[in-house]
C-alpha cells in the first residue's frame, strides 16, 4: 500500500495507487461502475491524434525514492509508473493483462506460473530486457539487506528459473492468492544495480526503466521532468513532456491552475463545488468526480500508553462526528470509512461495528478506561497525566487540515486536549511516520485491487519504515490475513476478510473516517480521456492536443 494518492494511469501500493501496491499519499485519490462523466463534457475526438505539446501536473508533495523497491510514497509512485513497467497491470476494466509479460500459463494447481516476456523491449538507455531482469528485481526483493516494504509477495516464491531469455517461470509451495498480480511490481534493471549497494544508487534520483516516459530532470521541492520513450515497446505516448510540479500548498496550486499555468491536479471539495464554476474552467478545463481508490483515517501509535486501551480507542471513534467531517469539510463529497476496504468491492463489509457519534457513549468508555475525573481546565486527568496528544498531518492538504480541526473540536467536548501540527510532507515520512515518533496522525492508504492487507495490518510489519507504522498486533488477525492470502476461493477470501474488519472494527486501531470522492480535473484542449471503472488515466500515452491547441514545444 501507498500513502494515498491519485495515479497517472493504471496499475495491476496497493501502492500501488490504483493498483497493486498500498502507499502513503499526500492527497486522497474508482468505482466498480464507470466514473461519472465529467462535469462539462469533453468535445468529440475530430481529428487523428497528433503527437506534441507538455502536461503540466500539480502535487502538494515532492517524490522521496524512485527506485520501486525503496518507494512508499505516491508522489514517488506517480513517476515511477511512468518510468518503469510490471510484468501484468490492471486495464481499464480492472482485470489483469500483459505489460513485460505478453502472456503466461498459471498450472491446474494455481502453484506455477510461467511468464512468456515481450521480446524487442529495451531500457532507457539501450540495453536489452530479458528475463536475467525479472530474476534480479525477485531476488532484489527477498534479500534481507534490501529496505523495502515489498518485499513479503516475493518471499511467497519457492522457486524461481529463468528458462530462456524470454520465459520465466515461478513456483509457490502453497496457494497464493495474489500471485499473478504481484507481478505488477516495476522491474528494475540488473545491469545498472547488480552488485552494488541499492540505497546508494544514483537511480534513486535519476531512474532509467522500459516505461513510457524517459527521466529528465528533477529539482528537489520543485520540479519532475519527464519525456516520452521514442523507442516505447506499446508506441510513443502522444504527449512529449511530462511535468510534475511541486506546490506545497493546495491554494497555491489552485491558483496556478486558475492562471492557466497547470494542466492537470485533483481539487479539494470547495475548489470543485465552489471555486470551478465559472465561465473561464467550463471553457478550458473538464472536471470529473468518482469514489476514490482510497480512505482517509485517524491513526493511532499503539506503543503508546495512551493508546493501549482499546475503549479509549473507541471512545475516540464515538467522540468523532466523522459525519460533520463529510458534510462540512468534505462538502458531501464522499462516504463514511468503516474499514480498510471500499464501499461496494467484494471483500469490503457493511455489516461491522459502528461508531455512531455519541459524546455520552464516549465519556463513559473513557470512565470505564480510567479517564473519568477532569482537571481545572475541563481536560482529563487519570494518575496525575492530563489527556493530551498531538494530532500530525501533512501540509498542503486542506481537507485534512480542517478534519484534525474537526477532531480537536469533537475531542475538546468530551475532555481531551489534541494539539495539531502540520509538517512538510516529505519530512512529515522521513522524520515522524517511518521512524514512529507520533502520537496520532491522519493520513490516507490507496485502496489496492486486491485485499490482501498483509503489508499494513500484519504483526511481522511494524519495523521501521515498514506500512504497519501504528504498530498493530493481533494474533487473530495476523491468521485471517494469512488464510485470505492462502486460497484461491473468493467466498473464503471474502469470510476471512469479513472476520478481518470485524477485529478492526472493535480494535480501532484507527479511526476510518471517509472515502473521498477523487475530483481530478485536465485541461480541455487534452484529448482521448476516457473514463472507465480504472479512473481516467488508464489511458495516459494516448492522451493528445490538437496541434493547433499545443501550448508548449519540446
Amino acid at each position: 500500500m501507498r500513502a494515498a494518492g491519485t495515479p497517472r494511469r493504471a496499475r495491476a501500493l496497493g501502492a500501488c495507487a490504483c493498483g497493486l501496491l498500498l502507499a502513503l499519499a499526500p492527497a486522497a485519490g474508482c468505482r466498480r461502475e464507470p466514473p461519472a462523466p465529467p462535469a462539462s463534457a469533453p468535445p468529440a475526438a475530430e481529428q487523428t491524434p497528433v503527437p506534441g505539446d507538455t502536461i503540466v501536473v500539480g502535487s502538494i508533495g515532492d517524490a522521496s525514492n524512485l527506485l520501486p523497491a525503496l518507494a512508499s510514497d505516491s508522489s514517488s509512485f506517480d513517476i515511477i509508473g511512468l518510468v518503469y513497467n510490471g510484468l501484468v497491470r490492471y486495464d481499464k476494466d480492472l482485470k489483469i493483462e500483459g505489460e513485460l509479460a505478453s502472456s503466461w500459463e498459471i498450472s491446474t494447481d494455481g502453484l506455477q506460473i510461467t511468464f512468456h516476456l515481450r521480446p524487442n523491449v529495451a531500457w532507457h538507455d539501450g540495453a536489452p530486457f530479458t528475463a536475467a531482469d525479472v530474476e534480479f528485481t525477485y531476488r532484489t526483493m527477498i534479500d534481507p539487506k534490501t529496505p523495502t516494504a515489498y518485499g513479503e509477495d516475493f518471499k511467497q516464491v519457492k522457486k524461481f528459473e529463468v528458462l530462456d531469455p524470454l520465459t520465466v517461470r515461478v513456483a509457490y509451495a502453497e496457494p497464493f492468492a495474489p500471485a499473478l498480480i504481484s507481478w505488477g511490481f516495476s522491474v528494475m534493471p540488473k545491469h545498472l544495480l547488480e552488485g552494488k549497494d541499492i540505497t546508494q544508487s544514483p537511480l534513486a534520483r535519476a531512474p532509467i526503466g522500459t516505461g513510457p516516459y524517459r527521466f529528465k530532470e528533477w529539482k528537489a521541492g520543485e520540479k519532475i521532468v519527464l519525456e516520452a520513450n521514442d523507442d516505447y515497446w506499446e508506441g510513443r505516448p502522444n504527449i512529449d513532456r511530462y511535468l510534475y510540479r511541486v506546490i506545497p500548498d493546495s491554494a497555491t496550486m489552485f491558483l496556478e491552475l486558475s492562471a492557466g499555468n497547470l494542466d492537470e491536479m485533483g481539487l479539494d471539495p470547495v475548489q470543485y463545488t465552489r471555486q470551478t464554476d465559472t465561465e473561464f474552467f467550463a471553457k478550458n478545463y473538464r472536471k470529473y468526480r468518482y469514489l476514490a481508490d482510497s480512505y482517509t483515517y485517524l491513526g493511532f501509535n499503539l506503543k503508546l500508553p495512551l493508546f493501549q486501551d482499546r475503549r479509549v480507542r473507541q471512545a475516540i471513534s464515538h467522540a468523532v462526528n466523522k459525519q460533520e467531517i463529510i458534510d462540512i469539510v468534505l462538502l458531501g463529497l464522499g462516504q463514511e470509512a468503516t474499514g480498510p476496504y471500499k464501499p461496494g468491492t467484494w471483500a469490503h463489509n457493511a455489516n461491522v461495528k459502528k461508531y455512531p457519534f455519541d459524546p455520552g457513549r464516549a465519556a463513559a468508555l473513557l470512565a470505564e478506561a480510567g479517564w473519568g475525573a477532569k482537571g481545572p481546565d475541563g481536560v482529563l486527568v487519570k494518575d496525575g497525566r492530563r489527556f493530551a496528544f498531538t494530532l500530525m498531518t501533512n501540509q498542503g492538504n486542506k481537507t485534512r487540515a480542517k478534519a484534525a480541526e474537526v477532531i480537536q473540536k469533537n475531542l475538546k467536548a468530551v475532555g481531551i486536549d489534541v494539539s495539531i501540527r502540520i509538517v512538510e510532507w516529505a519530512a512529515f515520512l522521513k522524520e515522524f511516520v517511518n521512524p514512529k515518533k507520533f502520537d496520532a496522525v491522519i493520513l490516507g492508504w490507496t485502496i489496492p485491487r486486491d485485499p490482501d492487507s498483509y503489508d499494513v495490518w500484519h504483526s511481522s510489519k511494524t519495523g521501521p519504515a515498514e506500512l504497519n507504522h501504528v504498530s498493530f498486533r493481533n494474533a487473530e488477525a495476523d491468521a485471517l490475513i494469512e488464510r485470505g492470502r492462502r486460497t484461491f476461493d473468493q467466498e473464503q477470501r471474502r469470510a476471512a476478510y469479513a472476520r478481518f474488519q470485524e477485529i478492526l472494527a472493535e480494535e480501532q486501531p484507527y479511526v476510518f473516517l471517509y472515502v473521498p470522492d477523487a475530483l481530478p480535473v485536465v485541461a480541455a484542449r487534452i484529448r482521448g480521456i476516457v473514463p472507465a471503472p480504472a479512473g481516467i488515466s488508464h489511458n495516459f500515452i494516448k492522451w493528445w492536443v490538437p496541434r493547433e491547441e499545443q501550448k508548449y514545444t519540446r
